[in-house]
């Protein structure tokens, strides 16, 4: 599967850089259909065929660039490859890591104030 299409490099290139943007927009989802691995892009580099933003279901979850080359080319399980999610709605991180919690895939980090009660 082609993981960047035409109309996805038009979209990244509208919605622009988002390095400043505190609750980022995700432009495309990719995800490892034999594994936990799913990578959410907010960013584009056509130049270099690499993406920036928040990978999950590896070691740790972070924010971080990924090169499209290195995903079309990784060979997975049962003749598997990487997919891009193609019923993904774009969506803000925020949003996505709420929905996250609700369906149990993430935990919800205490507020400070809970932290503060937990160390007394």
């Amino acid at each position: 599967m082609k993981l960047i299409t035409k109309e996805l490099i038009t979209r990244f290139s509208k919605v622009g850089d988002q390095s400043e943007v505190s609750n980022p927009r995700i432009i495309a989802k990719f995800f490892d259909p034999t594994g936990s691995a799913t990578w959410y892009a907010t960013e584009y580099n056509s130049e270099r065929n690499i993406c920036f933003g928040y990978v999950t279901g590896l070691f740790e979850d972070e924010w971080g660039n990924f090169s499209i080359d290195e995903l079309e080319s990784l060979k997975r399980p049962f003749g598997l490859s990487i997919e891009r999610d193609i019923h993904f709605k774009e969506t803000l991180f925020n949003d996505l890591n709420k929905e996250r919690r609700l369906n149990g895939l993430e935990k919800e980090q205490p507020s400070k104030d809970k932290t503060d009660e937990l160390e007394r």
